[in-house]
């Protein structure tokens, strides 16, 4: 019996993706907001890529899901973000997501969030939903975000 595996190897590599049709015409998204930020405030925003390390449900929350980050400085960042709603945390484990470092750290169930993962908000069909901001995975940890 012949191996497949040279005609598998070809029909894999000539296999072409089919690009998903989304279909926007019943989403909302929140209003822009009318007040402007002047450029100083703006630019003492610290938007880093960071990588996941781990993430784990918070014990006793039905929200909350912990991320130990690689943000490049060499040490361990611990971000909360309440979006178990929308991710399983071993599904995140690996990614590169985007993140405002430098807000003062904020207790949640005991734990201190030292961040802000950023994401993407809107309404479909009168449900909220969420998209964590994924970065490419060959941005390296704690590249700055302009």
């Amino acid at each position: 019996m012949k191996s497949l595996d040279g005609a598998s190897k070809k029909a894999a590599s000539t296999e072409v993706k089919i690009e998903e049709k989304i279909d926007f015409s019943k989403v909302e998204i929140e209003p822009l907001f009318a007040d402007f930020v002047d450029f100083e405030t703006f630019s003492k925003s610290d938007f880093r890529a960071v990588k996941v390390k781990d993430c784990v449900a918070v014990p006793k929350s039905k929200k909350l899901l912990q991320f130990t980050l690689d943000d490049g400085t060499g040490t361990d960042r611990t971000i909360l973000s309440g979006i178990h709603e929308y991710y399983e945390p071993e599904e995140l484990v690996g990614k590169t997501l985007l993140a405002i470092t430098n807000l003062p750290p904020r207790a949640m169930m005991g734990i201190d969030s030292c961040g802000m993962l950023i994401s993407a908000v809107h309404s479909e069909e009168g449900a909220e939903k969420l998209n964590l901001i994924m970065l490419d995975n060959r941005i390296p940890a704690g590249a700055k975000m302009y």
